[in-house]
């Protein structure tokens, strides 16, 4: 369980939301809405544990973020009545900083290790024999005279969590027993999610408000959470504080999020394409620019969504916008626009076919 004096300690300015987030998190396994398969799994290797007497296997999560990793990893530890360490990934930068924190686990503690394929290599080479032996090698000294002093540790689970499996060595990923992928969630999992956020935060909301913020949650609980907090605020400010549809359209569009859940970055992004370069393809660089925004921010945040989404395609001669992009910001998609022949066309040096 998060506790507040630690999310004041470390984010004074946002605790306020950190605090509600948290107390948003579901508590157990059952209560967990979406991940069907995952929590399945999940519960028979942590019953399976529980009923042998045994630590269960190290779990590894993976998924885009705002998926429930963290809840699932407060819900493990929470399942087997064990504390829960938190760290991640970029804040253990030498082998000595996670053997002090290895060094200090009791016995059937859960640690949680976010952004796990961003461990340094140093730290990732001591974590492989913690997981497998329970036991890591100090070295003391330096040069020639250096010795490896064996340092045996309490039987652990390690709950990593990544949102980019495909950066995580093979020898770490194959350490785990549980490894699990989650997916984005549906509207009707997300309109589970927001009626339960709705009830735990006191407000008032009807099913088919419930229902709005949904559909434009981009598949998130995150998102979902952060939409329905704000359109809270608007129906308490301008309205009698009850969220219906036609309320949580209004507060939406004046934080400019659409039909689909596409934001003020994604829209920007997308008219630049359609205006400025006529569909595509152009460079991410250049692109970024266009929009007033660093390259990083434009592929991390944006596309992502905007390629899920069938609005956008990445090509080996840049980016370009579909079909579904013009119609959706209401522009006349002109005959010479990429899209005109297929994604295979597009993708090479050759000339679309007439």
């Amino acid at each position: 369980m998060t506790d507040p004096e630690r999310l004041v300690s470390a984010d004074p300015d946002g605790v306020e939301e950190q605090v509600i987030e948290a107390a948003l998190r579901p508590r157990k396994l059952d209560d967990f809405v979406g991940q069907e398969r995952v929590r399945e799994q999940l519960s028979l290797v942590l019953h399976s544990a529980l009923r042998r007497g045994r630590t269960p296997d190290h779990v590894l999560l993976s998924g885009g973020p705002g998926l429930g990793k963290t809840t699932l990893a407060m819900i493990i530890a929470a399942e087997l009545g064990q504390p829960l360490r938190i760290s991640s990934g970029p804040a253990i930068e030498r082998a000595g900083d996670l053997a002090a924190v290895l060094s200090t686990l009791a016995e059937g503690e859960v640690l949680f290790l976010d952004e796990i394929h961003r461990l340094a290599r140093p730290a990732e080479e001591m974590l492989y024999m913690a997981m497998e032996d329970f036991r890591v090698d100090v070295v003391v000294g330096k040069g020639p005279g250096a010795t490896a002093i064996p340092l045996d540790i309490a039987p652990f689970t390690l709950v990593g969590a990544t949102t980019r499996a495909g950066m995580l060595p093979g020898p770490l990923r194959d350490r785990f027993g549980f490894v699990a992928h989650m997916d984005f969630y549906d509207p009707a999992e997300l309109e589970v999610i927001v009626r339960r956020s709705a009830r735990l935060l006191d407000v008032g909301i009807e099913a088919d408000g419930a229902a709005e913020i949904a559909g434009r949650s981009r598949g998130t609980p995150r998102i979902a959470n952060r939409l329905l907090r704000r359109v809270r605020d608007y129906a308490e400010v301008r309205a009698d504080g009850v969220i219906t549809r036609e309320l949580a359209r209004s507060a939406l569009q004046l934080y400019e999020v659409d039909e689909r859940g596409l934001d003020r970055l994604d829209r920007a992004v997308l008219g630049s394409l359609l205006r400025k370069f006529g569909g595509g393809p152009v460079g991410l660089s250049t692109l970024a620019v266009s929009v007033g925004e660093e390259p990083e921010t434009v592929e991390v945040v944006a596309e992502p969504f905007l390629v899920r989404q069938g609005l956008l395609a990445r090509t080996p001669r840049g980016r370009i916008a579909t079909a579904a992009a013009w119609a959706h910001l209401g522009i006349p998609q002109p005959p010479s626009s990429p899209m005109a022949g297929t994604l295979f066309d597009v993708g090479t040096d050759a000339p679309a076919p007439e």
